[in-house]
């Protein structure tokens, strides 16, 4: 992540990354402030086992597309919140990344971090047949989670309610 504040945002992949059981590591790398260090993540990532990386920025958010520009790994770009521009801003600018250069762009916020988590995980996924049967499990009860009817509403409707 771009900076501390990012990982009130980005600590929802951790989980759910931490939920399936997924190997990662967390650092705040700024494309602005720690370039150097930016530069030296990106570009040792792949000698050091990180098949994806999952970066999350606000604000001009250069971290993703100047990190995708620095490795062939896959990189998932989550446009953290801003409080000018409530993260379209974050948005916009990963998602107008050149063509050659590809940043998967997740939505903003919480739900991005969220999906970059599963994302990765897929990905990873597909090498692996146990992390595959644990992300499947994961799916399953997410869906079992799913109400059929809203809280305190009749099962069928009123009576003579028409149409469903």
């Amino acid at each position: 992540m771009g900076s501390q504040s990012d990982w009130q945002t980005m600590h929802h992949a951790a989980t759910l990354l931490e939920q399936l059981g997924v190997a990662h590591e967390t650092r705040i790398v700024s494309a602005h402030r720690t370039p150097r260090r930016m530069i030296d993540y990106a570009e040792t990532a792949k000698s050091r086992g990180i098949r994806v990386i999952i970066a999350g920025a606000g604000g001009a958010a250069h971290l993703p597309g100047m990190t995708a520009s620095l490795t062939d790994l896959p990189v998932l770009g989550v446009p953290v919140e801003s409080a000018a521009l409530k993260g379209q801003d974050s948005l916009l600018s990963i998602v107008q990344m050149p063509a050659g250069v590809p940043v998967g762009t997740l939505a903003i916020g919480r739900a991005g971090a969220v999906n970059a988590g599963l994302l990765a995980a897929s990905i990873l996924a597909l090498s692996d047949p146990k992390l595959a049967a644990r992300l499947a499990a994961y799916r399953k009860r997410q869906t079992a989670e799913v109400a059929q009817h809203p809280a305190h509403a009749p099962a069928h409707g009123a009576p003579g309610a028409g149409a469903h």
